[in-house]
């Protein structure tokens, strides 16, 4: 297994650091969804607990080989 190194630490951070920053956007457009149909909201809120997965995928890639790109 290999040691933990600086990429492992700046890439948790910056997970940490993009859920918080989805978090407060979603949140910020709460007062508007709140006024759609609730089959619209509820397609809104699964969509959007759902896609911030996908900028994820390179930061994790990079976290273990070291680059963006296989």
């Amino acid at each position: 297994m290999n040691e933990p190194n600086w990429r492992s630490s700046a890439g948790i951070f910056g997970i940490l650091g993009w859920i918080a920053l989805w978090v407060i956007l979603i949140a910020s457009l709460s007062r508007r969804v709140g006024e759609w149909p609730i089959l619209a909201q509820a397609l809104f809120y699964l969509v959007a607990g759902i896609v911030w997965i996908v900028p994820l995928k390179p930061v994790l890639q990079w976290i273990e080989t070291g680059r963006f790109r296989r």
